[in-house]
């Protein structure tokens, strides 16, 4: 499982195959069976060490679903995780811990994620408890101390609860949290999607600051397509737990192939009021069906301006179109 880049390969440290989260929806009738919602429907992707996968789409489209199973927080329904060459899924709670010292995440609601009744010092400090018990109550704090400066906050405030922060230094908080235990790999669910827009700008900049410093690689889960090309190297779209389409992110950008990409790229603002005024946009007829009875076919059909017959009959493949652009579309040509 490798990828190519600059005409050198390069083998994942994370391989995804055939991925499928589905939750089971009762009827109210004990006489009936109950019905799958299919949040991730087989999906696959590679991702490299140092590297930022994004992961857009609408809301409902099971990308934050897709963060917890890769984790394993959610168990998966089928499909397989490999992690550095070892299979992830089907390990129970206790096999997972050492895993759990290289793969983190960072949750969308700074403050929900942080509990009240801990000083930040023992938030930050919780996985060094958990996973390394030998250290004595000196060396966490030190450790703790280190990391709060690496993430932009005062050491002084180690004593200090939750709600005596904003909402910007509670996710850097998160941000610590999750680095404390110095991970391979982070999944940022949404981390700034419920910050002002100027403490956005300083949180994606720390995070690539971090990833830098320590080598992470990154899972980015947005739906605003801006940041999501700021801070990714490639770039994957969900559309109701399928992949619709992956490519680096100057060749989404500039030639999206899938018209659910189209759509989404073209709803992005430009900052020019004269080019926005000119801007084509593509517009999305209809609302997200429900996965507990998706479309046949192709998912995207029943909203896709493309649509012909086959698409209600056969489920398009994720093929290459060439420099690892791929798309999954009967006439994405």
């Amino acid at each position: 499982m490798s990828g190519t880049t600059n005409g050198t390969a390069k083998e994942a440290i994370l391989s995804v195959r055939g991925l499928k989260v589905y939750f089971p929806i009762h009827s109210g009738s004990m006489f009936k069976k109950p019905v799958p919602l299919k949040a991730v429907d087989d999906v696959s992707f590679d991702l490299f060490a140092g590297e930022t996968l994004g992961i857009v789409g609408e809301s409902g489209c099971g990308k934050s679903t897709l963060g917890r199973g890769v984790l394993q927080l959610l168990k998966p329904t089928g499909g397989e995780v490999i992690w550095l060459g070892k299979h992830l899924e089907g390990l129970s709670s206790k096999e997972m811990i050492d895993y759990r010292r290289e793969l983190q995440i960072i949750f969308q609601d700074p403050l929900a994620s942080l509990d009240p009744r801990m000083t930040i010092g023992n938030i930050i400090a919780e996985p060094l408890t958990v996973h390394y018990p030998e250290l004595s109550k000196n060396q966490k704090k030190e450790k703790v101390r280190e990391m709060m400066e690496c993430v932009g906050l005062l050491p002084l405030m180690i004593n200090r609860y939750p709600h005596e922060f904003s909402g910007g230094q509670c996710q850097r908080i998160g941000v610590a949290r999750a680095m404390i235990l110095k991970p391979k790999l982070i999944v940022c669910d949404e981390p700034v999607s419920a910050l002002d827009v100027s403490i956005q700008a300083q949180i994606i900049n720390l995070i690539q600051e971090l990833q830098h410093s320590f080598g992470l690689s990154l899972i980015f889960i947005s739906h605003d397509l801006s940041i999501v090309r700021h801070i990714s190297h490639r770039i994957m779209v969900l559309y109701l737990g399928n992949v619709m389409e992956v490519a680096d992110k100057e060749s989404l950008y500039l030639k999206p192939k899938h018209p659910y990409t189209q759509a989404l790229i073209s709803a992005v603002p430009i900052p020019d009021p004269d080019l926005e005024k000119e801007k084509q946009r593509t517009v999305l007829e209809g609302d997200l069906p429900s996965p507990i009875n998706p479309p046949s076919g192709c998912v995207f059909r029943t909203r896709c301006p493309l649509a012909q017959p086959i698409c209600a009959k056969e489920k398009p493949q994720l093929i290459d179109t060439g420099d690892n652009h791929q798309v999954a579309c009967h006439f994405s040509g």
